[in-house]
């Protein structure tokens, strides 16, 4: 049972946003990559890990500019791969079954995403944890026109990236003393990122009570 423990608290360190930010370019460009696009990358923190990849570049540990285009490509790049793989075998990835790796639950998420919001799904979904993951797949499963994909693609990846860099950037240089409270700063991003999914949650629970009180 320690020995479990032990393996769960050492996955939590190397999934931490500090960890992953540290261990430099490479790293965090396979992390957004995969989580833009695979299946089995919707745990990765890509919130908290690009603002903490900001403030590192505000101390100096990184560039900022190669941050900037480099994880912008990456983040593209992912989407794409999600879209192929919705268009190729999307359809099939419904009726999958729970494992250790994959939700179905969470393709479901996104379909409703995308029926609410249409193709800016692919803009809105970047600051929603897990959706991201799994909207360029719905819309591949969709069959949403290739152009089309590439457009609301390149859009959402540039918005998602540059405003969480450059948040954690800027506020890194007026805010020195930000780097030494990491963690907390990664709960209110966390809190911050998970707000627009409860509000949703919320929502849909309300509209059925509404309507029965109505219907009363």
């Amino acid at each position: 049972m320690s020995s479990l423990g032990g393996m769960i608290s050492e996955i939590r360190h190397y999934l931490d946003p500090t960890t992953i930010a540290a261990a430099g370019y490479v790293v965090l460009n396979a992390v957004i990559f995969a989580e833009n696009g695979l299946a089995a990358g919707f745990f990765f923190p890509g919130d908290s890990l690009l603002f903490v990849a900001g403030l590192f570049a505000a101390k100096g540990n990184l560039n900022i500019g190669v941050l900037i285009v480099t994880l912008t490509i990456a983040s593209i790049l992912g989407n794409a791969v999600g879209y192929l793989t919705g268009l190729k075998v999307g359809k099939r990835l419904f009726s999958k079954p729970k494992s250790l790796l994959f939700r179905p639950s969470h393709l479901q998420k996104a379909q409703e995403f995308y029926e609410k919001y249409g193709n800016k799904t692919l803009i809105i979904a970047r600051f929603i944890p897990i959706v991201r993951t799994f909207a360029p797949i719905v819309a591949g499963a969709a069959e949403m026109s290739m152009a089309r994909f590439v457009i609301y693609n390149i859009v959402g990846g540039v918005a998602w990236i540059g405003s969480m860099l450059l948040a954690g950037f800027f506020l890194g240089q007026v805010f020195p003393a930000l780097a030494k409270h990491i963690e907390l700063v990664v709960l209110v991003i966390v809190a911050l990122s998970l707000l627009p999914p409860a509000i949703e949650f919320w929502k849909s629970r309300r509209k059925p009570m509404e309507e029965a009180t109505e219907e009363a």
